[in-house]
């Protein structure tokens, strides 16, 4: 099966996310954690990418960022996982023992207006939403719990957002997302489908082929003519 197309270009927002093989965890420990977050910080001396939110989980893993070359998200991505998994496999003494990650990262592109927000609020708010804290800010290997630290601690991470917070975000962050918006966020993170404005969705998936991820999955269903003419009244 042909691999589904991927959006990658110069100045988009994206939000991109990897799990573990099997769903089992890839963070067993802090150190793990403290690890990946010095990964992420050696990605970003070597590509071309600005990181804005993240959150790491026990099997997963959730980035939004903005790759400032056409392709550069791929190449820092495919930089996080390879390193990732030399050094857990070296750490831990798996070679050979099987995948660190199901499967290549998953992505969508995200419009830059009251959609970006949604998708950081969905990311900075995973642990909250999982049980492992009281309150989104208290979660240590996210974007929210740095944010908050004055002057950002070792290794810096975070770039400027490309538009301001809203007043009250920690609040915000922890306060639910609508049905509404935490199916829309879920639907995209499994299809790689744009988010956004209906119209801004359709431009950019036409722009960027990405109609594929807009279609309904599954066969279509097959009539034969004499279903239709056998039919009730």
């Amino acid at each position: 099966m042909p691999r589904p197309p991927r959006a990658d270009e110069a100045g988009g927002l994206y939000h991109a996310l990897n799990r573990g093989n099997l769903r089992a965890e890839v963070f067993h420990k802090e150190e793990d954690y403290a690890a990946f977050e010095r990964i992420l910080f050696e990605a970003l001396q070597i590509h071309q990418v600005e990181l804005f939110s993240y959150q790491l989980m026990p099997n997963h893993y959730h980035v939004v960022l903005r790759p400032l070359v056409d392709g550069e998200m791929s190449r820092f991505m495919g930089w996080v996982g390879g390193t990732h998994t030399m050094r857990y496999h070296a750490h831990y003494h798996t070679s050979g023992m099987g995948h660190v990650y199901q499967q290549r990262y998953k992505s969508f592109p995200i419009q830059d207006d009251e959609h970006f927000l949604v998708v950081c609020r969905y990311v900075e708010r995973n642990a909250l939403r999982a049980g492992f804290v009281k309150r989104a800010e208290q979660w240590r290997w996210g974007s929210l719990w740095r944010w908050l630290r004055k002057p950002e601690p070792n290794p810096p991470l975070l770039s400027s957002w490309p538009m301001a917070r809203l007043p009250g975000w920690v609040k915000r962050v922890n306060s639910p997302l609508s049905e509404a918006e935490l199916a829309a966020v879920r639907l995209s993170a499994q299809r790689g489908k744009p988010l956004g404005d209906d119209g801004w969705v359709e431009s950019i998936a036409r722009r960027l082929n990405l109609e594929s991820t807009m279609r309904p999955r599954g066969r279509k269903r097959v009539r034969f003519p004499d279903q239709e003419n056998n039919k009730e009244g």
